[in-house]
């Protein structure tokens, strides 16, 4: 053998030497990055310490933070729980889901509904592909464990094992007994969230051979507020040093409770050295309750789509592209997860139209093009404590039937009843308390006709049929949407 060709043998022996040593080693840190998506329930835009509200601990959600990306201006699909969060395992906008709110479209006292709403669907249909269903057909084993509350049975939609998780909207106890099919009591006084997060870290510790997805949605922090009374005294006696803090003290002890036990799971995933090879998303389905808590310095809370109501805490943490201590401010929405997921795990093509991007640029430091965001709620919302819309009708309604865009910094709210808008100036008046749709034609103008494309282009049901129920106390007012 010449000279010549034993260098070349030599070089390519180096070479799959190398390729090997790479191969194995891509294989020892996981291939397949292993995913958990922590949702919390009602919980809101300054319901966490890393928001700015210094009145609540939650440690384990603020090294989340300190250890990747926190984005300050993340929304989710809709202001309350069901639509929220099939919009989140589709990727889906609700008009294409059909699961617009929680229960009945027609909700609140009839002779104060204008119009008579679009049926809501309370189920999801079988024939959407969901993030369990996607990550399932990538060979991951998948676990939910907590609120699922779009369809009876999440084993259905591609989880292998279900922790407590059916069509309810809350609890019927916090504390055991907890009166769950799908959950077998423990011991009395045993609080939820900490059963949740030892049952998924006992889950991750029995695959820790991977890849694994878990889907921990939280039923913290929706009512009942059941805190532990320990926790409860404490941030009671909290309150003198904080008397403008906006969360009760119930309420912010089932906050540290849920963080407690969001560090469960993180500790897990140290203890079994699979932080760096996991991906853990923390966000919400909508504002915080009126009654317990609020979003300031944003406007409204659950139930209202101005920013309090759809703006969330959004946080993502994986080591391998993610920058601790990030703080950005790129508006996404939580649509954008699914495409971002499948992306990440080279997931198969589903059967839905996907309406969000995905958002792995960001997480690598770049930016996304801009576009525009939409949400659709055909559907009534009866009143709560805080309700702040300038209807003479608004004291019964935390919303009436209506579409919202935001473009850029730009944010237009259209109601059906009577085709009224508001235009806001996020950047300027993040609080949302200038109307300019009157001062502001040429914005006004450019946002109705990208909301109207954006409806047809998803089918939107708009609701049109006055109801013969509604009692109108001022007939010089008319009714309907015939500005439209």
């Amino acid at each position: 053998m010449d000279s010549n060709r034993k260098i070349r043998v030599a070089q390519n022996g180096r070479l799959v030497l190398a390729l090997f040593l790479a191969l194995s080693s891509a294989f020892a840190l996981g291939a397949s990055p292993n995913v958990v998506l922590f949702y919390a329930d009602d919980l809101g835009w300054a319901d966490v310490a890393c928001q700015g509200t210094a009145y609540l601990e939650t440690p384990h959600i603020d090294r989340l933070a300190a250890e990747g990306m926190r984005f300050t201006q993340a929304y989710a699909a809709a202001a309350n729980c069901a639509p929220s969060r099939a919009s989140l395992l589709t990727g889906c906008y609700p008009p294409r889901h059909g699961i617009f709110t929680v229960g009945n479209s027609d909700r609140g006292n009839a002779k104060h509904r204008q119009l008579v709403p679009i049926q809501n669907r309370t189920t999801l249909g079988g024939e959407f592909v969901t993030l369990g269903t996607l990550f399932h057909n990538a060979g991951y084993r998948t676990c939910v464990a907590g609120k699922w509350h779009v369809s009876p049975d999440p084993r259905r939609f591609g989880f292998d094992i279900n922790f407590g998780g059916n069509q309810a909207g809350h609890p019927k106890s916090y504390f055991s007994p907890y009166k769950n099919p799908q959950l077998q009591d423990g011991p009395d006084g045993e609080h939820l969230p900490e059963r949740l997060g030892r049952e998924v870290a006992d889950w991750i510790t029995q695959n820790a051979d991977g890849p694994f997805f878990v889907y921990l949605p939280f039923y913290s922090v929706h009512t009942p507020i059941q805190a532990r009374p320990e926790l409860a005294n404490k941030y009671q006696t909290k309150r003198s040093q904080w008397p403008a803090a906006p969360q009760t003290a119930a309420y912010a002890a089932m906050i540290e409770s849920m963080d407690a036990a969001v560090g469960q799971v993180l500790g897990t995933l140290d203890q079994l050295q699979l932080t760096d090879n996991t991906l853990v998303i923390f966000s919400s389905d909508n504002g915080p309750h009126g009654a317990v808590s609020h979003a300031e310095p944003l406007r409204g809370s659950k139930g209202m789509f101005y920013e309090g109501g759809i703006r969330e805490p959004l946080i993502v943490r994986y080591p391998k592209i993610v920058q601790p201590n990030q703080v950005c401010e790129q508006v996404v929405h939580q649509v954008d997860l699914f495409p971002t997921l499948q992306e990440l795990i080279g997931g198969k093509p589903v059967p839905q139209k996907l309406d969000g991007v995905s958002v792995l640029p960001v997480l690598r430091g770049q930016s996304l093009a801009e576009r525009d965001l939409y949400w659709h709620f055909p559907c009534y919302l009866e009143g709560g404590p805080k309700n702040i819309r300038g209807s003479r009708y608004a004291k019964h309604w935390r919303t009436t039937p209506c579409s919202v865009i935001r473009s850029d910094n730009w944010k237009l709210i259209e109601y059906f009843e009577d085709g009224e808008f508001e235009l806001y100036n996020l950047a300027r008046d993040p609080r949302e308390s200038t109307n300019l749709f009157a001062s502001n034609q040429v914005e006004a103008q450019r946002l109705k006709k990208s909301l109207r494309e954006w409806q047809e282009s998803v089918d939107a049901p708009i609701p049109t049929q006055r109801n013969p129920q509604f009692k109108n106390l001022d007939p010089a007012n008319p009714i309907g949407n015939a500005t439209r």
